[in-house]
């Protein structure tokens, strides 16, 4: 039978997670916060400006895939340093120097897809108008691409030493300060330029810059962070940068496949007119807010489970594994119970209530969502266990099960033949969540069995040494 996790188990997930979640949240509360603005300019502005964010984040993430591993390798690093009692300072500086290199050129060609994307997307029944609004915004949020995976970076290097609680207080700041920004672009205030919807992609690079610079110095100046992080980025191993994407490749696939589902939704979505895709735009941000606790909780369980499968600890991998989906369920939950009991509180911040349309299709996605997040908060879990048994390949070939063969083709023969329209797509996303979920849990429960046979002699209470 399978032992309850440890003791430390919920403190040691807690300590990890929370800080990640509350660091994910705040940089949400950027994005939630402009699509908040775009709403004052009126409803094609946020079907405008929430199309040039869901392509930025589409790419961001693939991005920031690249780099995922990063912590998983550093604890690994760390956790074998500890084992051996040996210096793996020069290690950890190799893998966090190759890190940078793969976020700089990565965060160039990005910002460059990102330009283009906003003359393509003529090509695929996109509104004119809209386009129109959208493009330079995306060439004002392309530059911020760099700083923001420089950020991630440090990110992953805080989380892999397993001293995360300093990107709270950096990210926290950056909520107020994309406010001031983009307020004062958006309206000419002093002395700004008055760009109007653009000028909130401005702000919102200039903020990922200055939060990569506090940041950078706030874990340089950190007794055990500044010990080992690399002050130049030069001379990079390149058999290091190799393996760094021989992991981190199949988890930027993984995440371009979730991501890219949703931005093919998102296309979907504004052939059905503006009000659809401001509706999708809205609750899209809602559940993603959610989705950070999520992401929290995935980010610490692959660092526990790593730490675990290096010393052979197969029963309490499995333990973290369901602590991290029983805490998913309860926020998943509660949140559930706010979109039923309070639907206009939730939208008001987002949607003016006299566009009767908008509100009543955002009210009929706000519920399949209460089903939807489920899903969506355990599929993520999923691909971070298995990042953690070093397991990225299989998250790749299973999302494109989920959320390409179930997901879109689902949604699409619900919206158009069955003429359910906008909820025909989020049903067919939920399908494609569920499926992803599923399936990505199976794979690892059924790794930790198969290597619990190889190694019969570590036995279930051996994690409480």
């Amino acid at each position: 039978m399978t032992s309850g996790p440890r003791q430390s188990d919920g403190r040691q997930l807690f300590s990890l997670a929370t800080p990640i979640a509350l660091t994910q949240l705040a940089q949400v509360a950027v994005s939630t916060t402009n699509i908040a603005l775009m709403g004052t300019l009126g409803v094609r502005q946020v079907a405008a400006g929430g199309l040039a964010l869901v392509l930025f984040n589409q790419i961001r993430t693939m991005c920031v895939g690249l780099i995922t591993g990063t912590g998983n390798q550093v604890a690994t690093v760390v956790s074998r340093g500890d084992e051996g009692g040996r210096s793996v300072e020069g290690e950890v500086r190799e893998v966090v120097r190759s890190s940078f290199m793969i976020a700089t050129i990565a965060g160039i060609l990005g910002g460059a897809l990102l330009i283009g994307l906003g003359w393509a997307l003529r090509w695929l029944g996109q509104d004119v108008e809209v386009l129109a609004q959208a493009r330079p915004m995306m060439v004002a949020l392309a530059p911020g691409l760099l700083p923001c995976l420089w950020f991630q970076v440090l990110r992953q290097y805080s989380v892999g030493m397993q001293r995360p609680q300093a990107l709270l207080l950096v990210t926290l700041g950056s909520v107020a300060l994309n406010v001031g920004l983009a307020l004062g672009f958006m309206h000419g205030w002093v002395f700004l330029p008055e760009l109007g919807l653009t000028g909130i992609g401005v702000a919102t690079s200039l903020v990922f810059l200055i939060t990569f610079g506090v940041f950078w110095a706030m874990v340089h100046r950190d007794a055990k962070l500044g010990a080992t992080l690399p002050i130049r980025m030069w001379p990079v191993h390149w058999a290091t940068v190799r393996d760094e994407l021989r992991l981190g490749t199949p988890i930027a696939l993984t995440y371009g496949s979730e991501a890219g589902m949703f931005s093919v939704l998102a296309l979907v979505m504004g052939s059905l007119g503006a009000a659809a895709l401001a509706a999708h735009n809205v609750v899209y941000q809602i559940v993603y807010i959610v989705f950070q606790v999520a992401i929290g909780l995935s980010h610490g369980a692959s660092i526990l489970v790593s730490k675990a499968v290096a010393r052979e600890e197969y029963q309490h991998a499995r333990s973290v594994a369901w602590l991290a989906l029983r805490y998913a369920g309860i926020v998943a939950a509660v949140t559930a119970i706010v979109y039923v009991a309070a639907p206009d509180w939730v939208l008001l911040p987002f949607l003016d209530d006299t566009d009767a349309a908008t509100v009543a299709l955002a009210h009929t996605l706000l519920l399949i969502a209460i089903v939807l997040q489920f899903f969506d908060a355990a599929q993520n879990i999923g691909v971070g266990l298995l990042r953690g048994l070093g397991d990225t390949k299989a998250g790749f070939r299973l999302s494109l099960v989920g959320y390409w063969i179930v997901g879109l083709p689902t949604a699409l023969l619900l919206a158009f033949p069955l003429h359910l329209g906008a909820a025909g797509v989020w049903w067919g996303l939920t399908a494609g969540l569920a499926t992803t979920a599923a399936l990505m849990l199976r794979r690892y429960f059924t790794l930790l069995h198969e290597r619990e046979q190889e190694h019969p002699r570590v036995l279930a209470g051996s994690f409480g040494h």
